[in-house]
């Protein structure tokens, strides 16, 4: 496993941990595929529930500031072809077979609130910051947006998808993004002692129950994903789309077109 994702076994837990403290564990494409591994690993691995979390500050600051630069100037088919492993990831982790934890340890921006509600159980420290910023700098959150609106419904998802906003832990309780709102001493603890609780039940069981869970929504999450990965591809094309990226990188004010 790259250093990028650090995984550890014991008790019956994987524990997957994003490893790149001095960036905030924002996501880079390498990132992505380590991740992807460590999943596919921790499947085969005998334990029977994974904790997600991440290394220093945060949980996960969303995309590095470097791979934000490489999206500027690319082909149509680069950026499906770049929206579709964000959105294998997610649905990697949503569909993951076995019960995960995240661990939500700081900040979990953008794609970073994704992959922390991705999870089966969501806990945060206080301090967490979550929001699906993309509209601030010309992206459209369209992958993410399939999975929010059934967890929250069409109101709230409108609120933060629309503005992308910041919102904490004890908001995103109220959601129900995050199932606890934990401190942060004792945040690694609850999360394993919750494993120890799903550890203690069938795991035939378990499985069988979160493939039931998944199967009410899986046809319609196969078509809304589909679309969303266009969507998400069309709108890099976009002059909007530029000007987001280069304010950001630049520290100024968006000078939107609406083209």
């Amino acid at each position: 496993m790259a250093n990028t994702v650090l995984m550890a076994e014991a008790d019956g837990i994987v524990t997957l941990t994003l490893n790149r403290p001095e960036k905030r564990n924002a996501v880079t494409f390498e990132l992505l595929s380590d991740l992807m591994a460590a999943l596919d690993a921790a499947e085969k691995s005998a334990a029977q529930v994974i904790i997600l979390t991440g290394a220093g500050q945060a949980f996960c600051a969303g995309l590095d500031i470097e791979s934000l630069k490489g999206l500027l100037g690319k082909k149509h088919e680069e950026n499906v072809k770049d929206s579709a492993t964000m959105a294998r990831l997610f649905r990697r982790i949503y569909d993951f077979p076995k019960p995960t934890i995240a661990a939500v340890n700081g900040a979990a921006i953008a794609g970073g609130t994704g992959i922390a509600t991705m999870c089966d159980f969501t806990l945060a420290v206080p301090e967490a910051k979550f929001g699906y910023t993309e509209v601030r700098i010309g992206f459209v959150p369209a992958i993410v947006s399939s999975f929010l609106v059934t967890q929250v419904g069409h109101k709230i998802a409108r609120d933060l998808l629309l503005t992308g906003r910041l919102f904490d832990a004890a908001e995103a309780h109220r959601y129900g993004l995050v199932n606890e709102v934990v401190p942060a001493e004792q945040l690694m603890p609850r999360a394993r002692a919750l494993a120890q609780t799903l550890i203690a039940n069938s795991p035939s069981s378990v499985r069988a129950a979160k493939r039931l869970i998944n199967s009410f929504i899986a046809e319609q999450l196969d078509e809304q994903i589909a679309q969303a990965v266009e969507d998400n591809a069309r709108i890099r094309t976009t002059d909007d789309f530029r000007e987001g990226i280069l304010s950001f990188l630049e520290k100024r004010k968006p000078k939107w077109t609406g083209k």
